[in-house]
């Protein structure tokens, strides 16, 4: 039988812009040759650094993903009972689809809203239509002022004009410049490491399928580690939580407001969606038990049950606001009805969180707190009013329903300067010494 004859080489039959020219398989088999195309463009002087016997750095891991490609296609020759190059073109292509980011993230996509996980899966879409953005360098990276049918067609009309993104293209070189490209098209550290870690997680999926080979893996210590930004401090003083508590609302959509956020603030900073699934038969005499949505699914062989102590006030905003009769299976909340689909629950918190963020902002503004007060305040002020008082953080950990302590740290703010100064006076409390 004659051999079918592989390699990598760079084609330097025409240019590509920029001066650099393709790198291709290619296949010889009974005196004929095809050429198909790979994710990568070269240099002639970066192509000979990467074919040297011990290349470093970024030449390195170029040399891996060439072999990768190499042999992937050698397998696929030798899985089949008869070679002809059309044989081979089919699954190749199919091969190479697989090998595709862009195909892990539809599947990853489809797979998240058929569990009904529609946050996760629009924040992958949201990242996947980033990376589009960056490969073809259109400053796109925010959908902000976009409906999701335009956000749709944009991600749809990039689709249409691109080529697949190899794992093996997803190299070190290739993320620094991607979060480089985010941060000059005005995306935060926190946005690049949301979509790093859901590309991430796709990498992941792909390599524990066998799709890829493991040396390739980007990430880690050594590599490309993808940035955290630090928490902005968003806690509020007990002395402006007492204003909101004592601010008298004019309207009956601000007080409904003020009082979700006085009671997210005084039930462990539970949020919104947990304030709107909330059902009686979750409370009793002194206490209100839940599981965060957020952890059901990722905690599920350990899902911590969060308890916050019931108190009048607590009460009486249920009294107000509280759906009637409270029978077991009713919300305690009308924020949600019974069955509705994923994306119908999803739209209604969002809404819930718009509105309660739109009064007590107002409510904020009317007591002359100059902080930018949303929902996520009151869950950051929970936690570092108890901090301030002197709650172990074990404790504060535990309320909040956080799997460690490091996560906890990251929420509690600094101590507030009249504490610093009663301190800072023990520095030179000579007099007190021996006394």
């Amino acid at each position: 039988m004659v051999p079918v004859l592989t390699s990598i080489m760079l084609d330097t039959r025409r240019a590509l812009k920029g001066g650099s020219f393709p790198v291709r398989l290619r296949l010889t088999y009974q005196r004929q040759r095809r050429y198909y195309n790979t994710s990568y463009s070269l240099s002639e002087e970066a192509f000979a650094k990467v074919q040297a016997e011990k290349p470093k750095g970024k030449y390195k891991e170029l040399q891996i993903a060439f072999q990768a490609i190499e042999q992937k296609a050698i397998g696929i020759i030798r899985d089949l009972d008869v070679f002809t190059f059309e044989q081979f073109e089919k699954k190749y292509l199919n091969a190479a689809a697989k090998n595709d980011v862009f195909t892990g993230f539809e599947q990853q996509v489809k797979k998240l809203a058929k569990e009904g996980r529609v946050g996760t899966a629009s924040s992958n879409e949201s990242a996947s239509f980033s990376l589009l953005s960056y490969i073809h360098k259109e400053p796109i990276t925010r959908n902000k002022g976009l409906s999701r049918a335009k956000a749709i067609e944009k991600r749809e009309t990039l689709l249409k004009k691109r080529k697949p993104l190899a794992y093996s293209a997803v190299t070190v070189d290739f993320l620094m410049g991607y979060e480089k490209w985010m941060l000059q098209n005005g995306s935060s550290i926190t946005t690049i490491g949301i979509y790093l870690r859901a590309l991430r997680a796709i990498y992941n999926n792909a390599i524990a399928d066998g799709e890829v080979n493991a040396a390739l893996y980007p990430f880690g210590k050594r590599k490309y580690q993808i940035p955290s930004g630090r928490n902005v401090k968003k806690a509020l003083t007990l002395a402006d939580i007492e204003k909101i508590f004592t601010y008298q609302p004019a309207l009956e959509s601000e007080a409904r407001a003020r009082d979700l956020w006085i009671f997210s603030y005084l039930c462990n900073g539970i949020n919104v969606k947990d304030i709107a699934r909330l059902k009686y038969k979750q409370l009793d005499e002194e206490k209100i038990t839940f599981i965060r949505a957020k952890t059901e699914r990722t905690s599920r062989q350990n899902m911590k049950a969060i308890t916050a102590m019931r108190s009048p006030e607590i009460d009486e905003i249920i009294s107000r606001w509280g759906n009637k009769p409270a029978f077991g299976d009713a919300y305690v909340f009308p924020l949600l009805e019974p069955a509705l689909s994923a994306e119908k629950e999803r739209a209604k918190i969002q809404h819930a969180t718009k509105t309660i963020n739109k009064y007590i902002k107002r409510v904020a503004a009317a007591v002359g707190i100059e902080k930018n007060v949303s929902t996520y305040t009151a869950r950051h002020s929970f936690s570092t009013v108890l901090k301030r008082a002197g709650a172990p953080i074990e404790l504060i950990s535990e309320s909040l329903g956080h799997s460690n302590l490091r996560t906890t740290e990251s929420y509690l703010d600094s101590f507030e300067d009249n504490v610093k100064k009663q301190f800072a006076a023990q520095l030179t409390a000579f007099k007190n010494v021996g006394k």
